[in-house]
């Protein structure tokens, strides 16, 4: 299938999958994961309706900013290097792997220096894997307060990364947790703070993550391909 093709595939699911919830497929936002992919993937799918990218690799997403002149979206939805922040400030949407104070901290000064407003998630490990990056559920509450202190970060919700596993509904229990986690979070009424997104799903469990409450899904191989 053709990337036009998969992404009207991938809509209609979402679109599906939010009705079943009894939600409003409006609310439910897809980000194609574009990392590894050719500039002219990126701009097929553009062609096709969609402008909402997520890249994992900033050297890589450096190269598209200046390849890619349609009017798209941009998130970084990987891990961050510190060191890497002034190479995307002012130039992406939303990033959604803020997992310590010392990145948010740098996001402010970097975002600062130009008189812009930096909206983050906060990336929590619900798992409790080695493997992947994220602040601890009793972690992340201190984390956002923190990042609320800092003046030109703006905390719009969570997001996570469950294990792999071949049955989607085994992850659902990890998505309900991000959920309650934002529910809490939420009922401490923290100045700036707004819980509004939650960003959890990807390709081969985005139902099940929609059905507990997700509002970012994202989907790169289902869109592009095996990588």
């Amino acid at each position: 299938m053709t990337i036009p093709a998969n992404l009207t595939h991938i809509n209609a699911r979402i679109q599906a999958a939010a009705e079943k919830a009894g939600r409003d497929p409006a609310s439910i936002r897809l980000v194609a994961v574009s990392k590894t992919r050719p500039a002219q993937d990126i701009i097929a799918a553009c062609q096709a309706g969609h402008t909402l990218f997520g890249e994992n690799y900033i050297q890589e997403l450096v190269t598209k900013l200046e390849e890619i002149k349609e009017p798209v979206e941009w998130h970084v939805i990987g891990h961050l290097q510190s060191n890497k922040v002034k190479y995307i400030a002012g130039q992406v949407a939303l990033i959604h792997s803020v997992d310590r104070i010392s990145l948010a901290t740098e996001l402010d000064r970097q975002w600062g220096k130009l008189g812009k407003l930096c909206n983050i998630l906060i990336q929590v490990n619900i798992s409790g894997e080695a493997t992947k990056s994220g602040t601890t559920e009793t972690g992340a509450i201190q984390l956002v307060r923190e990042c609320a202190s800092l003046p030109n970060l703006r905390v719009k919700g969570l997001m996570t990364m469950p294990p792999f596993f071949d049955d989607p509904d085994a992850a659902r229990p990890y998505f309900a947790e991000l959920r309650r986690l934002s529910e809490v979070i939420d009922a401490h009424h923290i100045a700036g703070v707004e819980m509004g997104e939650l960003s959890m799903g990807m390709s081969g469990d985005f139902e099940a993550a929609i059905q507990e409450g997700a509002t970012l899904v994202r989907v790169g191989t289902a869109i592009f391909g095996e990588r």
